[in-house]
């Protein structure tokens, strides 16, 4: 494999949780040295998050793969001081603290740009850190209500639903990471120099929302919940089967529906022009969805009927869990399934490195670290002797 492209680029990582250490894991991925800023006693909250093993969450050895622990005390001069004295040989510097946090550090990225004007800062908010609600608490679940995600999750009727992952922290993170790289390209391939990135967790998921503004701003149309389905766009949706489980068809492509009718046997829905084009689909996605999942209930083979789907040309699968994830031979051909051993001695699986780039595709060479484990070894490469760590250790300032 060729060298990592980002090898050779350090990171100094001071967030907690899950959107700016998500954005951090993503440049890990392919080859960044990052180093993650820890507070003394349990570290970052994720170690404890879910499901553990010897006290330890399988979830953060995902999230901190390839990461070196640093454990300093933010709230001591003398622990502000060694960030700044890292900012200065670093790249890049993540926070994802309420805004207001790192200026009362004396982390702010005007003292932090002008001891290394090269630095790229990203900082990662529930809000954004101006406007009028910079202050107030962001965490994902509140930003995927105020982007509108959270509005349109759900049965019509029924009260809205999450979709059972932190989507705005990773989502935030990833839109993180692209500022980040596109920042580096502008410091290093076009001669300039390092600038903030203000990514908010509401924007990053605002971003992802497609026609919903468009639509409101030309018709005043608001889009409303409608389950399994897309609306304004025939048919796609989850049909239930004569076991009770449900398979996903996405026949709404004007070539591809024909051949999805003529599979369920419906040669008159494709042969009728008003259904031609999705405009005229969508004022009959009630009788569509109705022939279809006749079909699908009809059918006592599940695998035979996904079987003629696919054999048509239909876009259509089951809905996988884990366990289907997990054991699916596709993820395993593609790589898409990595394995590291925990400190712990334990075996986990977790996602590969994505996306996959043809020459520097990435990849995991560093379990996650234990608390602090790297907080000598890096310090004593930015200039601390032993005598000054060990005076810092005593009074608390390292963990």
């Amino acid at each position: 494999m060729s060298s990592q492209i980002l090898a050779g680029c350090r990171v100094i990582e001071l967030g907690q949780l899950i959107a700016g250490p998500f954005a951090a894991k993503t440049l890990a991925d392919f080859g960044a040295e990052v180093i993650k800023i820890e507070p003394p006693g349990v570290g970052d909250p994720l170690r404890k998050w879910r499901l553990l093993h010897e006290g330890t969450s399988v979830w953060w050895e995902a999230q901190s793969r390839g990461k070196k622990s640093v454990c300093v005390d933010l709230r001591q001069k003398e622990g502000q001081d060694i960030v700044r004295k890292l900012a200065q040989d670093a790249d890049i510097l993540i926070e994802n603290f309420r805004p207001g946090t790192m200026e009362k550090w004396d982390l702010s990225w005007e003292t932090l740009h002008e001891l290394n004007p090269r630095l790229i800062m990203l900082r990662v908010s529930g809000y954004g850190q101006n406007g009028p609600r910079a202050q107030e608490p962001g965490f994902a679940a509140i930003g995927e209500a105020f982007a509108g995600l959270r509005y349109l999750n759900g049965e019509p009727g029924r009260a809205p639903v999450r979709a059972g992952l932190s989507l705005g922290d990773t989502i935030a993170g990833l839109h993180g990471a692209l500022g980040v790289l596109l920042a580096l390209y502008q410091r290093d391939a076009r001669g300039g120099k390092g600038q903030m990135i203000d990514a908010a967790l509401y924007e990053s998921l605002f971003n992802l929302t497609e026609s919903l503004l468009p639509e409101y701003s030309a018709f005043g149309a608001v889009r409303q919940p409608a389950g399994a389905a897309l609306p304004g766009i025939a048919p796609s949706n989850a049909y239930r089967c004569h076991d009770g489980s449900h398979i996903l068809i996405a026949g709404n492509g004007d070539a591809i529906f024909q051949r999805l009718m003529r599979c369920i046997g419906r040669q008159d829905l494709a042969d009728d022009p008003a259904l031609a084009h999705n405009d005229g689909r969508v004022a009959r996605v009630d009788e569509l969805d109705a022939a279809i999942e006749a079909w699908t209930e009809s059918q006592t083979d599940i695998d035979a009927m996904l079987e003629a789907l696919k054999a048509a040309g239909v876009p259509s699968g089951r809905i996988y869990s884990i366990r289907e994830i997990a054991e699916d031979p596709h993820y395993r051909e593609r790589g898409a399934i990595t394995r590291i051993q925990a400190a712990s001695g334990i075996d986990v699986e977790m996602p590969a490195v994505f996306p996959i780039l043809s020459d520097n595709p990435g990849g995991v060479d560093r379990r996650a670290p234990t608390l602090g484990e790297h907080t000598d070894s890096v310090l004593a490469d930015a200039g601390f002797d032993a005598a000054t760590l060990a005076d810092l250790r005593a009074r608390g300032v390292l963990a």
